[in-house]
């Protein structure tokens, strides 16, 4: 179960958008997890029964009212790195464009493009046929090449 731990940070974060957040919905799949591993069959990868286990909270997640709350500052690494200013605005561009997708396109394209999951797993984590993942996976594809074409206003704009 470790050795799931950074993909499910990695899904998390990019389904959600935001660390915090992500961190707690991995530390409660986790928890669920381990409370319901006597009912794990162990014919195989523990990591699509975890990515269930969080898709479940993150749809009982979705439906549950929000509480208002204020971000805290993420601490500073103080690690000295390169100008990426225009990697920084690409990469929000991205992530802009992807919050913009339906959830169910999202999921398929972050379940198969981010952790590079086969078809069969995907659909057996969301609990759909597999032609359904194929056919979400398409139109989140074309949507995001619509969303992040040069021809479509741009969702965040250099200043030159």
């Amino acid at each position: 179960m470790l050795a799931s731990i950074p993909n499910l940070r990695r899904y998390a974060r990019a389904l959600l958008g935001r660390a915090g957040e992500a961190d707690d919905l991995v530390q409660e799949t986790l928890t669920r997890a381990w409370h319901r591993l006597p009912t794990y069959r162990r014919d195989g990868d523990i990591l699509p029964w975890l990515f269930t286990i969080m898709h479940n909270l993150h749809i009982d997640q979705i439906r549950q009212p929000k509480l208002m709350t204020l971000p805290m500052e993420e601490e500073a690494t103080g690690i000295a790195e390169r100008p990426r200013q225009h990697d920084n605005l690409e990469l929000r561009d991205l992530d802009a464009a992807l919050e913009r997708l339906p959830e169910d396109y999202r999921q398929v394209l972050l379940l198969v493009g981010l952790e590079d999951m086969p078809y069969a797993q995907v659909a057996e984590i969301l609990g759909c046929p597999i032609g359904t993942v194929m056919s979400r996976l398409s139109r989140a594809r074309a949507k995001l090449r619509a969303l992040l074409a040069d021809d479509a206003p741009s969702l965040l704009k250099v200043v030159t």
